[in-house]
């Protein structure tokens, strides 16, 4: 059996880092293994307990979720750090993905969606809310084209790219096929490819596979 993913929570409210915590409880492919109420405790909890994974408030006393994520970076480079926060405004958004977060999920996310990002994100993939993901998006597309004509394709013009695996799901949607027929051609089975769609529409910022598609066309990803 592979291991669950240990994960550390974050946030200056103990109410809800309990919640969290019976939420996750029930669950055999997440462990929670420690909690901190500011990012000073988070930095030095995860150098004693060594999480894979870390859901990271942003606005916290004493070091806030930006800075503590850009210690953990570079202090813990294997940790992941996942925001999760009430707020999706610019500032907060942009700075948090500079320091290094893999994601970013606002706190009405669903229990469902959480897990997947978590599992997401020990995997070594990321993902963004829908909301998140458009605004992305929305500043990479105000970026001036200036590649060189002729040049092999550039990097992924996103803040958090889309997996190999998440591209070469893009590539099938954008052509038309359903989530069976991807299942098909990529021999996997039916969920995971639900769960990859999801990904790649929440890191464009789309709301439907069409959108992902023409959003995808218009980045230069296919």
């Amino acid at each position: 059996m592979t291991a669950p993913v240990r994960l550390l929570l974050v946030d200056d409210q103990a109410l809800f880092r309990e919640a969290l915590a019976t939420l996750l409880g029930v669950r055999d492919d997440v462990v929670v293994v420690g909690e901190a109420g500011n990012g000073e405790e988070a930095v030095r909890r995860a150098a004693d307990l060594a999480p894979d994974v870390v859901l990271m408030d942003l606005r916290m006393p004493v070091l806030d979720g930006v800075a503590a994520t850009r210690r953990l970076r570079a202090e813990q480079p294997d940790v992941r750090v996942i925001a999760l926060t009430t707020f999706d405004d610019d500032e907060d958004v942009f700075a948090a993905l500079r320091a290094g977060a893999v994601g970013y999920l606002l706190k009405d996310v669903s229990s469902a969606r959480l897990v997947e990002a978590v599992l997401t994100a020990a995997a070594g993939g990321s993902v963004l809310e829908p909301s998140v993901a458009a605004k992305v998006v929305a500043r990479v597309a105000r970026l001036p084209a200036d590649e060189p004509a002729g040049s092999a394709r550039r990097a992924q013009p996103l803040v958090v790219p889309l997996s190999e695996r998440e591209v070469d799901v893009l590539r099938l949607l954008a052509d038309g096929c359903s989530n069976r027929e991807i299942a098909g051609r990529l021999h996997l089975a039916e969920g995971t490819v639900k769960n990859h769609v999801t990904n790649v529409l929440g890191k464009l910022g789309a709301r439907d596979r069409t959108q992902a598609a023409l959003r995808a066309r218009a980045l230069d990803l296919l």
